[in-house]
């Protein structure tokens, strides 16, 4: 069965147990897809046994160091460990402008034989076809953050399933959109404020879009970090099944 492991749970302040928010899309056609990249999910995605050869979609959110920070080290990485298969790298015309200049800073086009790196970059309008393979249908809302950044609807074709991902928002109606009637929906709860939303926000998102759970991810962690406290805030305004995403959780899909 497809799988969603997430690979990170925090925000932007990690701690030992919670890396920045990244998680990866495993299909039943071999399909390996990695949402964002702050930090090195190679020894991650080797600890779930992923293949790493297999993954060939990377999906950037936005271009803040906790999303896209460690893309270069990946990079660097996946070539020094021989990779020949091309990569694609899907996101918005801001973030990929953004990674092309670090990556130039890195000078990477002196390293040799270096493997195919393809940019995409995905219109910034609300239901944008961003990926479409034997596994995944994959589509684009733009969000509200402190910058261009995307939410997406999964549709799973094996199974059927549906998974809505917020990335970091304030709750604008297109969460509600891509959010409609999923089977899952990963919904950001790093407090209400400018560019994001509270784990109440959240769970009146789920309650508008009519979805089937919610599970609480990109999360402020500190010492008195409370998953139960979490979940009880969302449950205010949310009445169907409520999780708080922690690092290296699998959803079968």
């Amino acid at each position: 069965m497809a799988r969603l492991i997430v690979l990170g749970s925090a925000a932007a302040v990690s701690d030992a147990a919670h890396d920045n928010t990244h998680f990866v899309l495993q299909g039943d056609h071999g399909s390996v897809v990695l949402v964002d990249c702050g930090s090195n999910p190679l020894i991650r995605l080797k600890h779930c046994g992923v293949p790493l050869d297999d993954m060939s979609d990377v999906i950037l959110a936005h271009f803040h160091p906790d999303h896209v920070g460690s893309l270069p080290l990946m990079l660097m990485q996946l070539w020094l460990m021989g990779r020949k298969s091309s990569l694609h790298i899907y996101g918005l015309p801001h973030c990929i402008r953004g990674v092309e200049n670090m990556m130039a800073g890195f000078e990477w086009e002196s390293w040799p034989e270096f493997f195919l790196v393809a940019f995409h970059r995905v219109p910034e309008r609300d239901g944008v076809l961003l990926l479409d393979n034997d596994d995944f249908r994959i589509i684009s809302w733009p969000t509200r953050h402190f910058l261009p950044t995307i939410g997406f609807r999964v549709e799973v074709k094996t199974s059927g399933k549906v998974i809505g991902y917020s990335c970091d928002t304030e709750p604008v109606p297109a969460i509600t959109a891509l959010a409609q009637n999923v089977d899952l929906l990963l919904h950001e709860a790093s407090g209400e404020g400018a560019g994001h939303s509270s784990a109440a926000q959240a769970g009146q998102v789920a309650s508008k879009a009519n979805a089937k759970r919610l599970e609480l991810i990109h999360y402020s962690v500190s010492d008195t970090f409370d998953p139960a406290a979490l979940a009880a805030e969302a449950r205010t305004t949310y009445s169907g099944p409520i999780g708080v995403a922690q690092d290296f959780t699998v959803y079968e899909i």
